[in-house]
Protein backbone atom coordinates (compact mmCIF):
# COMPACT_ATOMS: atom_id res chain seq x y z
CA UNK A 1 0.00 0.00 0.00
CA UNK A 2 3.10 2.43 0.35
CA UNK A 3 2.80 5.12 -2.01
CA UNK A 4 -0.47 4.52 -3.07
CA UNK A 5 -3.82 4.60 -1.82
CA UNK A 6 -3.50 7.49 0.39
CA UNK A 7 -6.98 7.67 2.24
CA UNK A 8 -6.74 3.76 3.20
CA UNK A 9 -3.40 4.24 4.41
CA UNK A 10 -4.90 7.30 6.59
CA UNK A 11 -7.91 4.98 7.71
CA UNK A 12 -5.64 2.55 9.19
CA UNK A 13 -4.27 4.92 11.75
CA UNK A 14 -8.41 5.14 12.83
CA UNK A 15 -8.03 1.43 13.47
CA UNK A 16 -7.43 1.05 17.39
CA UNK A 17 -11.09 3.01 17.04
CA UNK A 18 -12.90 0.55 15.17
CA UNK A 19 -15.48 -0.12 17.94
CA UNK A 20 -16.08 3.43 18.26
CA UNK A 21 -16.70 3.84 14.66
CA UNK A 22 -18.78 0.85 14.80
CA UNK A 23 -21.02 2.28 16.96
CA UNK A 24 -20.89 5.81 15.37
CA UNK A 25 -22.10 4.01 12.37
CA UNK A 26 -24.97 2.08 13.70
CA UNK A 27 -26.21 5.66 15.21
CA UNK A 28 -25.25 7.15 11.47
CA UNK A 29 -27.86 4.73 10.17
CA UNK A 30 -30.67 4.68 12.94
CA UNK A 31 -29.95 8.96 12.27
CA UNK A 32 -30.58 8.21 7.82
CA UNK A 33 -33.59 5.58 8.83
CA UNK A 34 -35.34 8.43 10.92
CA UNK A 35 -34.69 11.18 8.86
CA UNK A 36 -36.64 9.33 5.69
CA UNK A 37 -39.61 8.27 8.03
CA UNK A 38 -40.05 11.84 8.02
CA UNK A 39 -41.25 12.18 4.76
CA UNK A 40 -43.39 8.71 5.17
CA UNK A 41 -45.02 10.67 8.04
CA UNK A 42 -45.94 13.36 5.73
CA UNK A 43 -47.81 10.86 3.57
CA UNK A 44 -49.64 9.32 5.98
CA UNK A 45 -51.22 12.30 7.47
CA UNK A 46 -52.19 13.94 4.12
CA UNK A 47 -53.60 10.92 2.77
CA UNK A 48 -54.97 8.77 6.29
CA UNK A 49 -55.77 12.33 7.60
CA UNK A 50 -56.04 15.24 6.16
CA UNK A 51 -57.87 13.88 3.14
CA UNK A 52 -60.58 12.02 4.63
CA UNK A 53 -60.59 14.44 7.32
CA UNK A 54 -59.65 12.14 10.54
CA UNK A 55 -57.95 14.37 13.19
CA UNK A 56 -56.71 11.96 14.94
CA UNK A 57 -54.65 10.47 12.87
CA UNK A 58 -53.29 13.97 12.29
CA UNK A 59 -52.31 14.48 15.73
CA UNK A 60 -50.34 11.37 15.29
CA UNK A 61 -48.60 11.85 12.81
CA UNK A 62 -47.67 15.41 13.88
CA UNK A 63 -46.46 13.30 17.35
CA UNK A 64 -44.16 10.99 16.13
CA UNK A 65 -42.51 13.43 13.12
CA UNK A 66 -41.72 15.83 16.58
CA UNK A 67 -40.14 12.58 18.45
CA UNK A 68 -38.27 11.49 15.54
CA UNK A 69 -37.11 15.01 14.62
CA UNK A 70 -35.72 14.93 18.45
CA UNK A 71 -34.43 11.39 18.53
CA UNK A 72 -32.31 12.78 15.72
CA UNK A 73 -31.16 16.15 17.60
CA UNK A 74 -29.90 13.75 20.35
CA UNK A 75 -28.40 11.14 18.34
CA UNK A 76 -26.83 13.96 15.89
CA UNK A 77 -24.96 15.51 18.82
CA UNK A 78 -23.52 11.95 20.04
CA UNK A 79 -22.47 11.10 16.27
CA UNK A 80 -21.04 14.95 15.98
CA UNK A 81 -19.15 15.00 19.17
CA UNK A 82 -17.98 10.62 18.96
CA UNK A 83 -16.38 11.42 14.66
CA UNK A 84 -14.90 14.83 16.53
CA UNK A 85 -13.07 12.99 19.07
CA UNK A 86 -12.46 10.29 16.94
CA UNK A 87 -10.50 12.58 14.06
CA UNK A 88 -8.58 14.23 16.64
CA UNK A 89 -6.93 11.42 18.29
CA UNK A 90 -6.16 10.21 14.83
CA UNK A 91 -4.64 13.83 14.09
CA UNK A 92 -2.55 13.72 17.14
CA UNK A 93 -1.62 10.18 16.54
CA UNK A 94 -0.15 10.76 13.04
CA UNK A 95 1.13 13.93 13.64
CA UNK A 96 3.10 11.73 16.55
CA UNK A 97 4.11 8.98 13.78
CA UNK A 98 5.29 11.81 11.55
CA UNK A 99 7.32 13.58 13.64
CA UNK A 100 8.96 10.70 15.36
CA UNK A 101 10.07 9.88 11.54
CA UNK A 102 11.47 12.90 11.36
CA UNK A 103 13.70 12.21 14.12
CA UNK A 104 15.11 9.07 12.42
CA UNK A 105 15.75 11.08 9.46
CA UNK A 106 19.71 11.75 8.32
CA UNK A 107 21.13 15.19 8.16
CA UNK A 108 21.34 14.76 4.11
CA UNK A 109 17.58 14.58 4.20
CA UNK A 110 17.49 18.16 5.92
CA UNK A 111 19.99 19.28 3.89
CA UNK A 112 18.13 18.84 0.74
CA UNK A 113 14.50 19.97 2.05
CA UNK A 114 13.88 23.22 3.14
CA UNK A 115 12.61 23.44 6.61
CA UNK A 116 9.20 25.74 5.46
CA UNK A 117 8.67 22.57 3.47
CA UNK A 118 8.88 19.67 5.93
CA UNK A 119 7.17 22.26 8.31
CA UNK A 120 3.65 22.48 6.09
CA UNK A 121 3.86 18.39 5.93
CA UNK A 122 3.56 18.65 9.77
CA UNK A 123 1.11 22.04 9.75
CA UNK A 124 -0.93 23.08 7.02
CA UNK A 125 -1.60 19.33 5.18
CA UNK A 126 -2.39 17.54 8.37
CA UNK A 127 -4.83 20.05 9.36
CA UNK A 128 -6.33 19.65 5.77
CA UNK A 129 -7.84 16.84 6.83
CA UNK A 130 -8.53 17.29 10.06
CA UNK A 131 -12.09 18.70 8.90
CA UNK A 132 -12.86 15.46 6.55
CA UNK A 133 -11.88 12.84 10.08
CA UNK A 134 -14.22 15.20 12.33
CA UNK A 135 -17.31 16.05 9.81
CA UNK A 136 -15.78 14.63 6.22
CA UNK A 137 -16.19 11.09 7.70
CA UNK A 138 -19.55 11.59 9.30
CA UNK A 139 -21.13 13.40 6.16
CA UNK A 140 -20.12 10.81 3.63
CA UNK A 141 -21.88 7.73 5.60
CA UNK A 142 -24.91 9.92 6.33
CA UNK A 143 -25.52 11.47 2.97
CA UNK A 144 -24.19 7.91 1.09
CA UNK A 145 -27.34 6.22 3.51
CA UNK A 146 -29.76 9.29 2.61
CA UNK A 147 -29.56 8.77 -0.94
CA UNK A 148 -29.81 4.66 -1.15
CA UNK A 149 -32.12 4.91 1.19
CA UNK A 150 -34.04 7.67 -0.17
CA UNK A 151 -33.93 5.88 -4.14
CA UNK A 152 -35.18 2.67 -2.35
CA UNK A 153 -38.24 4.30 -0.82
CA UNK A 154 -38.82 5.81 -4.23
CA UNK A 155 -39.16 3.14 -5.90
CA UNK A 156 -41.03 1.25 -3.30
CA UNK A 157 -43.96 4.45 -3.57
CA UNK A 158 -43.77 4.73 -7.20
CA UNK A 159 -41.47 3.14 -9.46
CA UNK A 160 -42.92 4.87 -12.37
CA UNK A 161 -42.39 8.65 -11.47
CA UNK A 162 -38.78 7.10 -9.69
CA UNK A 163 -37.80 6.45 -13.14
CA UNK A 164 -38.99 9.45 -14.90
CA UNK A 165 -37.34 11.48 -11.86
CA UNK A 166 -33.74 9.52 -12.28
CA UNK A 167 -33.38 10.91 -15.53
CA UNK A 168 -31.13 13.57 -14.43
CA UNK A 169 -28.36 11.11 -12.85
CA UNK A 170 -26.44 9.90 -16.10
CA UNK A 171 -25.62 13.58 -16.84
CA UNK A 172 -25.09 14.08 -13.22
CA UNK A 173 -22.61 11.30 -12.95
CA UNK A 174 -21.08 12.08 -16.47
CA UNK A 175 -20.21 15.97 -14.85
CA UNK A 176 -18.63 14.76 -11.37
CA UNK A 177 -16.32 12.13 -13.10
CA UNK A 178 -14.91 14.98 -15.57
CA UNK A 179 -14.64 17.25 -12.01
CA UNK A 180 -13.40 14.58 -10.61
CA UNK A 181 -9.82 14.37 -12.70
CA UNK A 182 -9.86 18.22 -13.58
CA UNK A 183 -9.86 19.17 -9.48
CA UNK A 184 -7.63 16.44 -8.44
CA UNK A 185 -5.18 18.19 -10.92
CA UNK A 186 -5.94 21.51 -9.46
CA UNK A 187 -5.64 20.69 -6.08
CA UNK A 188 -2.39 19.08 -6.07
CA UNK A 189 -0.87 21.85 -7.34
CA UNK A 190 -2.55 24.34 -4.97
CA UNK A 191 -0.96 22.34 -2.35
CA UNK A 192 2.85 22.61 -3.51
CA UNK A 193 1.96 26.13 -4.50
CA UNK A 194 1.14 26.83 0.09
CA UNK A 195 3.90 24.38 0.63
CA UNK A 196 5.99 26.93 -1.54
CA UNK A 197 5.06 29.75 0.30
CA UNK A 198 5.12 28.14 3.87
CA UNK A 199 9.33 27.55 2.55
CA UNK A 200 10.07 31.04 1.69
CA UNK A 201 8.44 32.58 4.78
CA UNK A 202 10.15 30.45 7.42
CA UNK A 203 13.12 30.93 5.47
CA UNK A 204 13.08 34.87 5.30
CA UNK A 205 11.58 35.26 7.98
CA UNK A 206 15.09 33.55 9.63
CA UNK A 207 16.91 35.54 7.44
CA UNK A 208 15.36 38.80 8.26
CA UNK A 209 18.40 39.92 9.36
CA UNK A 210 20.55 39.52 6.56
CA UNK A 211 17.68 40.67 3.95
CA UNK A 212 17.82 43.99 5.80
CA UNK A 213 21.31 44.46 5.86
CA UNK A 214 21.83 44.01 2.70
CA UNK A 215 18.21 46.40 1.84
CA UNK A 216 16.84 43.18 0.00
CA UNK A 217 13.59 44.06 1.25
CA UNK A 218 12.27 44.95 -2.30
CA UNK A 219 13.51 41.59 -3.64
CA UNK A 220 12.18 39.70 -1.19
CA UNK A 221 8.89 40.89 -1.00
CA UNK A 222 8.96 40.53 -5.22
CA UNK A 223 10.05 36.87 -4.41
CA UNK A 224 7.05 36.56 -2.12
CA UNK A 225 4.27 38.04 -4.52
CA UNK A 226 5.60 35.83 -7.21
CA UNK A 227 5.03 32.89 -5.03
CA UNK A 228 1.57 34.26 -3.63
CA UNK A 229 0.74 34.69 -7.27
CA UNK A 230 0.98 31.14 -8.25
CA UNK A 231 -0.98 30.49 -5.25
CA UNK A 232 -3.67 32.05 -6.13
CA UNK A 233 -3.86 31.25 -9.83
CA UNK A 234 -3.65 27.53 -8.58
CA UNK A 235 -6.63 28.25 -6.06
CA UNK A 236 -8.48 30.03 -9.06
CA UNK A 237 -9.12 26.90 -11.49
CA UNK A 238 -10.25 24.57 -8.53
CA UNK A 239 -12.51 27.90 -7.80
CA UNK A 240 -13.43 27.95 -11.47
CA UNK A 241 -14.26 24.34 -11.68
CA UNK A 242 -16.38 24.32 -8.61
CA UNK A 243 -18.42 27.41 -9.92
CA UNK A 244 -19.15 25.25 -12.82
CA UNK A 245 -20.14 22.30 -10.91
CA UNK A 246 -21.65 22.98 -8.23
CA UNK A 247 -24.47 25.08 -9.56
CA UNK A 248 -24.76 23.00 -12.55
CA UNK A 249 -25.80 19.72 -9.73
CA UNK A 250 -28.32 22.46 -8.02
CA UNK A 251 -29.79 22.96 -12.06
CA UNK A 252 -30.12 18.90 -12.31
CA UNK A 253 -32.29 19.09 -8.95
CA UNK A 254 -34.43 21.65 -9.95
CA UNK A 255 -34.99 19.72 -13.16
CA UNK A 256 -35.81 16.38 -10.98
CA UNK A 257 -38.46 18.13 -8.93
CA UNK A 258 -40.08 19.58 -12.19
CA UNK A 259 -40.59 16.44 -13.29
CA UNK A 260 -42.21 15.20 -10.04
CA UNK A 261 -44.25 17.98 -10.38
CA UNK A 262 -45.32 17.55 -13.65
CA UNK A 263 -45.63 13.75 -14.15
CA UNK A 264 -46.86 12.77 -10.97
CA UNK A 265 -49.36 16.03 -11.05
CA UNK A 266 -50.64 13.70 -14.02
CA UNK A 267 -50.62 10.58 -12.13
CA UNK A 268 -52.73 12.06 -8.87
CA UNK A 269 -55.23 13.94 -11.28
CA UNK A 270 -55.48 10.50 -12.95
CA UNK A 271 -56.19 8.68 -9.93
CA UNK A 272 -52.85 6.21 -10.40
CA UNK A 273 -51.13 8.27 -7.16
CA UNK A 274 -52.02 9.84 -4.17
CA UNK A 275 -51.21 13.44 -3.27
CA UNK A 276 -49.38 12.26 -0.11
CA UNK A 277 -47.00 10.54 -2.17
CA UNK A 278 -46.87 12.99 -4.22
CA UNK A 279 -46.24 15.22 -1.49
CA UNK A 280 -43.39 12.78 -0.06
CA UNK A 281 -41.69 12.36 -3.83
CA UNK A 282 -41.21 16.32 -3.21
CA UNK A 283 -39.81 15.95 0.34
CA UNK A 284 -37.94 12.81 -0.89
CA UNK A 285 -36.41 14.50 -3.99
CA UNK A 286 -34.82 17.78 -2.10
CA UNK A 287 -33.63 14.76 0.24
CA UNK A 288 -31.53 12.90 -2.67
CA UNK A 289 -30.00 15.88 -4.27
CA UNK A 290 -29.43 17.50 -1.10
CA UNK A 291 -27.16 14.30 -0.66
CA UNK A 292 -25.83 14.88 -3.98
CA UNK A 293 -24.53 17.81 -3.43
CA UNK A 294 -23.15 17.28 0.03
CA UNK A 295 -21.01 14.41 -1.48
CA UNK A 296 -19.86 16.29 -4.78
CA UNK A 297 -18.67 19.23 -1.94
CA UNK A 298 -17.08 16.41 -0.03
CA UNK A 299 -15.21 15.15 -3.07
CA UNK A 300 -14.11 18.34 -3.87
CA UNK A 301 -12.53 18.59 -0.33
CA UNK A 302 -11.38 15.26 -0.69
CA UNK A 303 -8.89 16.29 -3.61
CA UNK A 304 -7.26 19.25 -1.64
CA UNK A 305 -7.07 16.23 1.26
CA UNK A 306 -5.44 13.21 -1.11
CA UNK A 307 -3.32 16.29 -2.08
CA UNK A 308 -1.99 16.75 1.43
CA UNK A 309 -2.14 13.38 2.39
CA UNK A 310 0.40 12.52 -0.42
CA UNK A 311 2.56 14.74 0.29
CA UNK A 312 2.85 13.91 4.30
CA UNK A 313 2.92 10.03 3.46
CA UNK A 314 5.70 10.83 1.15
CA UNK A 315 7.62 12.06 4.23
CA UNK A 316 6.71 8.70 5.95
CA UNK A 317 7.79 6.96 2.63
CA UNK A 318 11.49 8.35 2.45
CA UNK A 319 13.59 5.60 4.13
CA UNK A 320 16.07 6.37 7.16
CA UNK A 321 19.53 5.83 5.96
CA UNK A 322 20.99 6.13 8.74
CA UNK A 323 19.45 2.97 9.78
CA UNK A 324 21.12 0.37 12.06
CA UNK A 325 22.86 -2.58 10.96
CA UNK A 326 20.74 -6.03 11.89
CA UNK A 327 22.34 -6.87 15.21
CA UNK A 328 24.10 -3.50 16.16
CA UNK A 329 24.45 -3.26 20.15
CA UNK A 330 23.91 -0.70 22.10
CA UNK A 331 26.91 0.39 24.51
CA UNK A 332 26.85 0.93 27.76
CA UNK A 333 30.20 2.49 28.29
CA UNK A 334 33.28 3.52 26.06
CA UNK A 335 36.85 3.49 26.77
CA UNK A 336 37.11 6.28 24.25
CA UNK A 337 39.68 4.55 21.52
CA UNK A 338 38.76 6.45 17.94
CA UNK A 339 39.72 5.12 14.52
CA UNK A 340 39.49 5.98 11.18
CA UNK A 341 40.93 3.08 8.74
CA UNK A 342 41.39 4.78 5.17
CA UNK A 343 37.97 6.61 5.22
CA UNK A 344 36.54 8.15 2.43
CA UNK A 345 33.21 9.96 1.91
CA UNK A 346 31.32 11.61 -0.39
CA UNK A 347 27.68 12.59 -0.90
CA UNK A 348 25.26 10.92 -3.21
CA UNK A 349 24.92 12.12 -6.53
CA UNK A 350 26.42 11.30 -9.78
CA UNK A 351 28.65 14.11 -9.99
CA UNK A 352 30.11 14.80 -6.54
CA UNK A 353 33.55 14.11 -5.18
CA UNK A 354 34.73 12.57 -2.20
CA UNK A 355 34.97 15.24 0.46
CA UNK A 356 37.59 13.01 2.21
CA UNK A 357 39.84 10.64 0.79
CA UNK A 358 41.48 7.62 2.58
CA UNK A 359 42.03 9.85 5.80
CA UNK A 360 43.44 7.23 8.47
CA UNK A 361 44.02 8.73 12.22
CA UNK A 362 43.62 7.01 15.95
CA UNK A 363 43.13 8.70 18.87
CA UNK A 364 44.07 6.82 22.15
CA UNK A 365 41.47 7.34 24.95
CA UNK A 366 41.82 10.44 26.74
CA UNK A 367 44.24 11.95 23.99
CA UNK A 368 43.34 15.19 22.41
CA UNK A 369 43.32 15.56 19.22
CA UNK A 370 42.90 18.87 16.95
CA UNK A 371 41.99 19.43 12.96
CA UNK A 372 42.79 22.17 11.27
CA UNK A 373 43.06 23.01 7.43
CA UNK A 374 41.61 25.21 4.76
CA UNK A 375 37.79 26.03 4.07
CA UNK A 376 36.26 22.86 2.57
CA UNK A 377 38.92 20.27 3.73
CA UNK A 378 36.78 18.19 5.39
CA UNK A 379 36.98 18.65 8.91
CA UNK A 380 33.49 18.91 10.18
CA UNK A 381 32.77 16.01 7.76
CA UNK A 382 34.95 13.89 10.26
CA UNK A 383 32.49 15.04 13.05
CA UNK A 384 29.63 14.15 11.02
CA UNK A 385 30.65 10.56 10.28
CA UNK A 386 32.45 10.03 14.07
CA UNK A 387 28.39 10.91 15.27
CA UNK A 388 27.54 8.87 12.80
CA UNK A 389 25.24 10.79 10.50
CA UNK A 390 26.39 9.86 7.53
CA UNK A 391 28.45 6.32 7.26
CA UNK A 392 31.57 6.66 5.09
CA UNK A 393 31.34 5.61 1.40
CA UNK A 394 34.68 3.19 1.96
CA UNK A 395 36.52 2.56 5.07
CA UNK A 396 35.89 1.88 8.43
CA UNK A 397 35.16 4.51 11.68
CA UNK A 398 35.75 2.46 14.63
CA UNK A 399 35.49 3.52 18.05
CA UNK A 400 37.23 0.69 20.96
CA UNK A 401 38.02 -1.36 17.94
CA UNK A 402 34.42 -2.05 17.00
CA UNK A 403 32.96 -0.67 13.45
CA UNK A 404 30.48 2.38 14.10
CA UNK A 405 27.83 0.68 12.01
CA UNK A 406 27.64 -2.17 14.15
CA UNK A 407 26.74 -0.02 16.95
CA UNK A 408 23.15 1.28 17.56
CA UNK A 409 23.54 5.31 16.48
CA UNK A 410 21.47 6.44 19.54
CA UNK A 411 23.58 4.42 21.92
CA UNK A 412 26.81 5.99 20.48
CA UNK A 413 25.66 9.68 20.42
CA UNK A 414 24.51 9.26 23.84
CA UNK A 415 28.18 9.09 24.67
CA UNK A 416 29.22 12.04 23.11
CA UNK A 417 28.89 15.55 23.21
CA UNK A 418 29.44 17.99 20.40
CA UNK A 419 29.66 21.74 20.27
CA UNK A 420 28.78 23.47 17.08
CA UNK A 421 29.84 26.79 15.65
CA UNK A 422 26.50 27.25 15.16
CA UNK A 423 25.33 27.18 18.76
CA UNK A 424 21.55 25.93 18.71
CA UNK A 425 19.65 27.06 22.02
CA UNK A 426 15.88 26.10 21.91
CA UNK A 427 13.34 28.18 23.30
CA UNK A 428 12.53 27.86 26.99
CA UNK A 429 14.88 28.95 30.13
CA UNK A 430 18.80 28.86 30.39
CA UNK A 431 18.40 25.87 32.50
CA UNK A 432 16.56 23.96 30.51
CA UNK A 433 18.72 24.41 27.44
CA UNK A 434 21.83 22.94 29.78
CA UNK A 435 19.77 20.20 31.20
CA UNK A 436 19.20 19.16 27.13
CA UNK A 437 22.83 17.77 27.71
CA UNK A 438 21.25 15.08 31.01
CA UNK A 439 17.89 16.12 31.87
CA UNK A 440 17.67 14.10 34.85
CA UNK A 441 21.05 16.10 36.12
CA UNK A 442 20.42 18.08 39.90
CA UNK A 443 20.46 21.53 40.30
CA UNK A 444 23.65 21.58 41.64
CA UNK A 445 25.31 19.46 38.54
CA UNK A 446 23.81 22.28 36.24
CA UNK A 447 25.14 25.18 38.40
CA UNK A 448 28.55 22.93 38.87
CA UNK A 449 28.51 22.71 34.50
CA UNK A 450 28.14 26.39 34.22
CA UNK A 451 30.63 27.43 37.01
CA UNK A 452 33.15 24.70 35.14
CA UNK A 453 32.60 26.67 31.75
CA UNK A 454 33.05 30.15 33.30
CA UNK A 455 28.98 30.88 32.47
CA UNK A 456 27.48 31.20 35.88
CA UNK A 457 28.86 34.75 36.23
CA UNK A 458 27.05 36.09 33.52
CA UNK A 459 24.15 33.79 34.46
CA UNK A 460 23.33 35.21 37.88
CA UNK A 461 24.22 38.71 36.40
CA UNK A 462 20.84 38.55 34.91
CA UNK A 463 17.25 39.53 36.09
CA UNK A 464 15.97 36.24 36.19
CA UNK A 465 19.38 33.88 36.68
CA UNK A 466 19.21 30.38 35.50
CA UNK A 467 15.73 30.91 34.47
CA UNK A 468 15.77 33.47 32.29
CA UNK A 469 13.78 33.01 29.08
CA UNK A 470 15.42 31.98 26.37
CA UNK A 471 14.40 33.26 22.90
CA UNK A 472 14.24 31.60 19.33
CA UNK A 473 17.33 30.37 17.78
CA UNK A 474 18.65 31.79 21.43
CA UNK A 475 17.33 35.15 20.85
CA UNK A 476 18.25 37.78 22.89
CA UNK A 477 21.33 36.31 24.69
CA UNK A 478 25.17 37.20 22.73
CA UNK A 479 26.98 35.20 20.68
CA UNK A 480 29.23 34.41 23.16
CA UNK A 481 26.59 33.23 26.13
CA UNK A 482 25.31 30.91 23.66
CA UNK A 483 28.36 29.36 23.12
CA UNK A 484 29.16 29.43 26.76
CA UNK A 485 25.80 27.68 27.60
CA UNK A 486 26.46 25.02 25.14
CA UNK A 487 29.48 24.15 26.47
CA UNK A 488 27.81 23.68 30.08
CA UNK A 489 25.25 21.56 28.36
CA UNK A 490 27.77 19.46 26.69
CA UNK A 491 29.77 18.85 29.84
CA UNK A 492 26.82 18.13 31.91
CA UNK A 493 26.18 15.02 29.03
CA UNK A 494 29.25 13.88 30.86
CA UNK A 495 30.74 12.62 27.60
CA UNK A 496 33.78 10.04 27.35
CA UNK A 497 34.22 11.86 23.73
CA UNK A 498 33.73 15.53 23.31
CA UNK A 499 33.50 17.30 20.13
CA UNK A 500 34.47 20.86 19.54
CA UNK A 501 33.48 22.01 15.80
CA UNK A 502 34.78 25.56 15.20
CA UNK A 503 33.16 25.80 18.92
CA UNK A 504 35.26 29.11 19.72
CA UNK A 505 35.54 30.91 16.08
CA UNK A 506 31.86 33.32 16.97
CA UNK A 507 33.43 34.70 20.36
CA UNK A 508 35.55 37.86 20.88
CA UNK A 509 39.11 37.26 22.42
CA UNK A 510 38.13 37.93 25.63
CA UNK A 511 35.09 35.37 25.68
CA UNK A 512 37.83 33.50 24.08
CA UNK A 513 40.39 33.29 26.89
CA UNK A 514 37.96 32.80 28.84
CA UNK A 515 36.49 29.73 27.27
CA UNK A 516 40.27 28.32 26.71
CA UNK A 517 40.60 28.92 30.25
CA UNK A 518 37.74 26.24 30.90
CA UNK A 519 39.02 24.00 28.09
CA UNK A 520 41.28 21.85 30.62
CA UNK A 521 38.87 20.93 32.76
CA UNK A 522 35.98 20.15 29.69
CA UNK A 523 38.81 17.94 28.37
CA UNK A 524 40.28 16.42 31.19
CA UNK A 525 39.81 12.35 30.78
CA UNK A 526 38.04 12.55 27.71
CA UNK A 527 39.23 11.51 24.28
CA UNK A 528 38.42 14.57 22.79
CA UNK A 529 38.65 16.25 18.43
CA UNK A 530 39.34 20.01 18.60
CA UNK A 531 38.32 21.36 15.01
CA UNK A 532 38.82 24.91 14.82
CA UNK A 533 39.87 27.85 12.43
CA UNK A 534 41.97 29.99 15.01
CA UNK A 535 45.30 27.95 15.59
CA UNK A 536 45.35 29.66 19.26
CA UNK A 537 43.07 27.19 20.49
CA UNK A 538 44.88 23.87 19.06
CA UNK A 539 48.38 24.64 20.79
CA UNK A 540 47.64 22.60 23.88
CA UNK A 541 47.08 19.65 22.18
CA UNK A 542 48.45 15.95 22.37
CA UNK A 543 48.52 15.65 18.37
CA UNK A 544 47.62 18.13 15.22
CA UNK A 545 46.41 16.59 11.78
CA UNK A 546 46.36 18.97 9.33
CA UNK A 547 43.78 18.04 6.35
CA UNK A 548 44.24 19.54 2.91
CA UNK A 549 41.66 18.20 -0.36
CA UNK A 550 39.76 16.01 1.97
CA UNK A 551 43.44 14.39 2.59
CA UNK A 552 45.68 14.00 5.87
CA UNK A 553 49.22 15.55 4.77
CA UNK A 554 50.62 15.96 7.73
CA UNK A 555 50.41 15.57 11.77
CA UNK A 556 52.42 15.79 15.01
CA UNK A 557 52.81 18.32 17.72
CA UNK A 558 52.50 21.94 17.60
CA UNK A 559 56.01 22.49 18.89
CA UNK A 560 56.67 19.55 16.24
CA UNK A 561 54.58 21.08 13.06
CA UNK A 562 56.61 24.83 13.95
CA UNK A 563 59.89 22.93 14.07
CA UNK A 564 59.57 22.46 9.82
CA UNK A 565 58.75 24.29 7.31
CA UNK A 566 54.94 22.40 7.49
CA UNK A 567 51.58 23.75 5.91
CA UNK A 568 50.87 24.02 9.82
CA UNK A 569 53.35 26.44 10.07
CA UNK A 570 52.66 28.56 7.20
CA UNK A 571 48.95 28.75 8.31
CA UNK A 572 50.32 29.93 11.97
CA UNK A 573 51.89 32.22 10.62
CA UNK A 574 49.83 34.01 8.57
CA UNK A 575 46.83 33.92 11.07
CA UNK A 576 49.55 35.58 13.83
CA UNK A 577 50.69 37.92 11.71
CA UNK A 578 47.56 39.48 11.32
Amino acid sequence: MRGRFPLLRLLAFAAPYRRRLIGLALITTTITALTISESLLVRYAIDSGITPGDLSVVYLAVGLYLAVALAVWAMSYVETFGMGWVGQHVILDLRKVLFEHLQSLSLQYYSEQKAGWIISRLTNDIENFNNLLSDGVQNLVRNGLTLLGVVVVLFVLDWRLALATMTVLPVMIVGTVIYRRESMKAFRRAREAVAEIAAFLQEHVAGMRVVQAFTRERQSVSGFAGRNLAYRKANARSTTLSAIYFPGVEFLGAIGLAVVLLYGGLRVVEGETTIGTMAAFIGLISMAFQPVQALSQLYSDLQSVIASLEKVFSVLDTDSDKTDRPGARSVERLRGEVEFDRVSFGYAGPESDDILKEVSFRIEPGETLAIVGETGAGKSTVVKLLSRFYDPTAGTVSVDGEDLRDVRGSSLRSHMGVVLQDTFLFTGTIRENILYGRPGATEREVVAAAQAVGADGFIRRLPQGYDTPVGERGGGISVGERQLISFARALLAEPTILVLDEATSSVDLATEAQIERALEKLLEGRTSIVIAHRLSTVRRADRILYLSGGRVVEQGTHEELMSRPSAYRRLYEAQFAA
